[in-house]
């Protein structure tokens, strides 16, 4: 892939998400529509990062400000920044609502432009998947990650079928044909995602034992790879379709901890 095409990859992305900003916090999965679930995204926070005490945190591709406003309740000072303007707004807006003092950034993931040694602790939610360069990505963090901070990938292979998705695809093809379902028509962005998809990175999935050989290359140690994440799937599945639960239950999901090491 050419250096232009990236480029245009990176613009289609950016466009993509701003124009899902205007819905995004309606999803769960996205926004947190219960106690249970914020509880459980801040025992996973501080099973890896421990409490804030001031530390300095950055949120990477922080959309709506989401993962932002819960490092904020475990005391981090937090930077989240966010590639989409649009995302940023409404990242702004929450913040002012809800009092907090969060700094939000326009900027790119892949280049921050931030300084060396800037941060205690650095989050990722749903953006390593759609990374055009992750090993450039990973390189970055761990410049601008102080030495013994740690970064927290939050992730999964959000592509590779899954027997619910297989099961759930039958299923609903077979009520479709008897007439207790409609045809489900087509959702304009989800072309627009699938383009997107096929030309990223991890157009075949991230897993999270390849994401972990490449925070390895970068300098990361240790590396600590976190399937539990059932506390929040649990409070999430509350919230949507009992075959979308399902095939959220299955995907291939998980939390990875990797710290930079100290300077000898």
């Amino acid at each position: 892939m050419n250096q232009a095409s990236n480029y245009n990859l990176r613009e289609e992305i950016r466009e993509y998400w701003s124009m899902r900003a205007a819905t995004f916090d309606e999803q769960p999965g996205h926004e947190i529509f219960s106690e249970t679930e914020r509880n459980a995204w801040h025992a996973l926070l501080e099973r890896h990062f421990g409490k804030g005490e001031g530390r300095q945190a950055l949120d990477l591709a922080s959309g709506t400000g989401v993962i932002s406003h819960l490092m904020h309740d475990l005391g981090f000072a937090v930077t989240g920044m966010d590639w989409s303007e649009a995302m940023l707004e409404k990242a702004r807006a929450k913040s002012k609502l809800r009092g907090s003092d969060i700094r939000f950034l326009l900027g790119d993931a892949e280049h921050t432009l931030e300084d060396d040694d800037s941060y205690d602790v650095i989050i990722t939610r749903h953006l390593v998947w759609t990374l055009v360069d992750p090993a450039a990505a990973f390189a970055e963090w761990f410049r601008i990650l102080k030495p013994g901070g740690k970064l927290l990938v939050v992730d999964g292979d959000f592509v590779s079928p899954t027997w619910a998705t297989k099961f759930n695809k039958v299923m609903a093809g077979f009520l479709e044909s008897i007439g207790l379902r409609k045809p489900v028509e087509a959702v304009a962005h989800m072309q627009t995602h699938r383009d997107i998809l096929a030309r990223v990175h991890f157009s075949e999935g991230a897993r999270a034992d390849e994401v972990s050989s490449m925070l390895a290359q970068a300098g990361f140690d240790p590396i600590r790879i976190d399937f539990d994440l059932r506390q929040i799937h649990s409070a999430q599945k509350k919230h949507i379709s009992f075959a979308k639960g399902l095939e959220r239950g299955a995907q291939h999901r998980y939390a990875i901890c990797a710290q930079k090491p100290l300077a000898n």
